[in-house]
């Protein structure tokens, strides 16, 4: 296969690139350079927003396209148009947050969307996205919306951080439920079921997300643990206290969000789509074993996306609700 990634040095674009080299593929890599190519493809450069900036591909043909892209709806729309006639299939890659807000879990393919000009941003963008690429490509197109991403090379920071919270030790908070169900797809995952869609020439939208409870958060954090060195003393507290304190899920306490509508939005989606199509999620060990070992290779500094926050609780507010709340553990 020709394989043309639009994206590639990064997160879910580098586990696209390097499943495919590892297939034998064809590669070809495209962006704005910042970030080292993996060895083995072509790499081209060009910024999608600026005129003329996509000039690179105009000599190329691909049999597919991986769109990863974050942002402006309108960098998709350009790709997808100048693509025409010249690449057999086409996946952008979503995310389930384009799910309208309050609509009633399980969430499915068919469940409603936001509009793409919504207050929610990033919502708005992927949605902006997908729809950009079905209207822009002449052939089958594929809408991958991934839900939580786990992973070597992760640039978000969530799972990262965790393990170097664990490795640091001693006394650690540990958000409860321990038995919380978590819903995530590795990216290495989701590249081998986006090649091969790609391959086999699917189309629509797919959840592309492990099944609820695939793993739960208690053991996610003693894999953790144990994985970087049993150093930690988890603190299973409950999440009102947390919450009282005025800690935020999810950016605070990365991954986490409490029992509720929100947890319920991320981690209880459908997926029986993809699965009957081919997904496979590898064991909770596995992605966490391979993301320390990666994040031991980088000297445990992992690389920060500059459109997404750092994460991460502050050790002194940690500190200071352990000590406070010694007697509200779960």
């Amino acid at each position: 296969m020709r394989l043309l990634v639009l994206g590639g040095t990064g997160f879910v674009g580098r586990a696209v690139a390097d499943e495919a080299l590892a297939r034998g593929y064809q590669v070809t890599v495209f962006n704005r350079g910042r970030n080292p190519a993996p060895a083995g493809v072509t790499a081209l450069v060009g910024d999608r927003l600026a005129a003329d900036g996509l000039a690179a591909l105009d000599a190329g043909g691909w049999d597919a396209v991986v769109d990863t892209w974050s942002g402006d709806p309108a960098a998709v729309r350009s790709a997808a148009g100048s693509l025409k006639g010249r690449a057999g299939h086409y996946t952008y890659v979503s995310s389930r947050s384009v799910y309208a807000e309050g609509s009633p879990s399980p969430l499915t393919e068919l469940s409603p969307v936001v509009e793409p000009d919504t207050e929610f941003a990033y919502a708005a963008q992927k949605r902006g996205g997908e729809i950009a690429a079905e209207q822009g490509f002449d052939g089958p197109v594929l809408l991958g919306r991934a839900g939580l991403i786990l992973g070597p090379y992760e640039d978000v920071g969530r799972l990262p951080w965790w393990l170097n919270r664990l490795h640091r030790g001693g006394a650690t908070l540990a958000p409860g439920p321990r038995d919380l169900p978590l819903q995530y797809v590795d990216a290495r995952d989701l590249a081998g079921f986006l090649l091969d869609a790609a391959g086999r020439g699917l189309a629509g939208a797919y959840n592309l997300v492990s099944e609820s409870g695939h793993a739960t958060m208690g053991e996610l954090l003693d894999t953790a643990n144990e994985v970087t060195g049993g150093n930690a003393e988890l603190r299973w507290t409950d999440p009102r206290v947390i919450l009282n304190a005025g800690v935020e899920p999810w950016t605070d306490l990365p991954i986490w969000l409490p029992p509720g509508p929100d947890h319920e939005h991320l981690h209880y989606a459908e997926v029986t789509k993809a699965r009957a199509a081919g997904l496979v999620c590898r064991p909770v060990r596995e992605t966490v074993a391979d993301t320390w070992a990666w994040l031991l290779s980088i000297g445990r500094t992992p690389p920060q996306r500059a459109d997404r926050p750092t994460v991460g609780l502050d050790p002194a507010v940690e500190a200071a609700l352990l000590a406070s709340h010694q007697t509200n553990k779960i």
